[in-house]
C-alpha cells in the first residue's frame, strides 16, 4: 500500500497516485491507526495474511501480477486480537494509481466534536464538506471549505490579533483595521499575511493564504479528482488552524489567571 494515510483517511472512490510493483508479494506491509471498537480506543493494526486477488478465491497470490488487481486487506487489531478492519481496494491497469472501493467499518464522515464546537454555526459546512469527500466530491468539498474560510476569516483575524504584543500588535490592529473595510477574503488575507506569527507560518508560509489560495484554485479551474487529492490536507490545515488559535487562547487565559493568583500573593506578603 502507499501509505497509512491512504487506508485511514481517503473516502471511497478516491485515487491516490501509486508505483504498482509487479506482483502482489512485492506490495509493502503497512501498519495503520484507527479506533478499535472492542479496545473502544485509537489503536495499531496490523495485516493478517498476504495480499491475494480479491476475486478468485486464491489463498497464496503473491506471485499474481498487480496490475489491475481487486486486492482484499484484513487488518486486526494488535491490543485485543479481536477487532478487525477490513478494505477492499483496486490496483489501476496503467500500474500508475490505487483506488479504495471498499471498507467495513465504513468510512466514518463524523466530524471531530472538538473542531465543530471551535466553528460553532459553520460546523454544518463542515460536516457538507466531509459529505461531498466520501461521495468523491472534490469540487463541492472544496468549495464547503472555502465557504468556512470567507465566513470566519474576520473572527480569525480578531483572535490573532489577541496573541500579539507590543509592536507587532500595533502593527497587526493597523492592517486589521483596513482588513476590516474590505468584504473580499483574498483582500482581507493579503493585507495581513506578513504580520502573523511565527509559530502561525509554519516554514514561513501563510496557512490562510494558501488554504484560500488553493480552494479557490481548486473551485474554478482543477477536476474533482484532483481537488480530491487535496481534500484531506485542506481539511487538515483548517483544523489544525482553528485548533492551535483556540489552544492559544486557553493558555493566555490560563497564564493569566496563574499570574494573577502569584501577583496577589506577592502584594498579600509585601503587607
Amino acid at each position: 500500500m502507499p501509505d497509512r494515510d491512504f487506508l485511514e483517511n481517503c473516502p471511497l472512490y478516491s485515487k491516490f497516485r501509486f508505483s504498482v510493483p509487479t506482483t502482489l508479494g512485492e506490495l509493502p506491509d503497512v501498519a495503520i491507526h484507527m479506533y478499535c471498537s472492542v479496545c473502544q480506543s485509537d489503536q495499531t493494526f496490523v495485516k493478517v495474511a498476504d495480499y491475494g486477488p480479491a476475486l478468485r478465491g486464491i489463498m497464496d497470490g503473491r506471485s499474481t501480477p498487480a496490475n489491475g488487481q481487486l486486492v482484499w486487506i484484513d487488518y486486526r487489531c494488535v491490543a485485543c486480537n479481536e477487532c478487525h478492519r477490513h478494505f477492499l481496494v483496486r490496483l489501476s491497469d496503467d500500474g500508475q494509481g490505487i483506488m479504495k472501493i471498499g471498507q467495513y467499518p465504513a468510512w466514518d464522515i463524523a466530524g471531530d466534536p472538538h473542531v465543530e464546537a471551535l466553528l460553532e454555526d459553520h460546523a454544518y459546512y463542515f460536516k457538507r464538506g466531509l459529505i461531498c469527500e466520501s461521495q468523491s466530491y472534490g469540487i463541492a468539498a472544496f468549495a464547503y471549505y472555502r465557504r468556512i474560510v470567507e465566513e470566519i476569516i474576520d473572527g480569525l483575524l480578531d483572535e490573532i490579533a489577541r496573541v500579539l504584543v507590543g509592536k507587532e500588535l500595533e502593527e497587526y490592529t493597523q492592517a486589521l483595521a483596513k482588513a476590516k473595510e474590505t468584504t473580499v477574503a483574498s483582500e482581507k488575507i493579503k493585507l495581513v499575511k506578513d504580520l502573523l506569527p511565527e509559530s502561525l507560518r509554519p516554514g514561513d508560509v501563510n496557512p490562510l493564504g494558501t488554504l484560500y489560495e488553493v480552494l479557490s484554485r481548486g473551485i474554478h479551474a482543477e477536476s474533482d479528482d484532483e481537488c480530491m487529492e487535496m481534500a484531506g490536507a485542506v481539511r487538515e490545515v483548517l483544523t489544525c488552524l482553528t485548533s492551535q488559535l483556540a489552544s492559544y487562547q486557553s493558555a493566555s487565559r490560563t497564564l493569566t489567571e496563574h499570574m494573577k493568583r502569584l501577583l496577589d500573593r506577592k502584594k498579600g506578603a509585601a503587607r
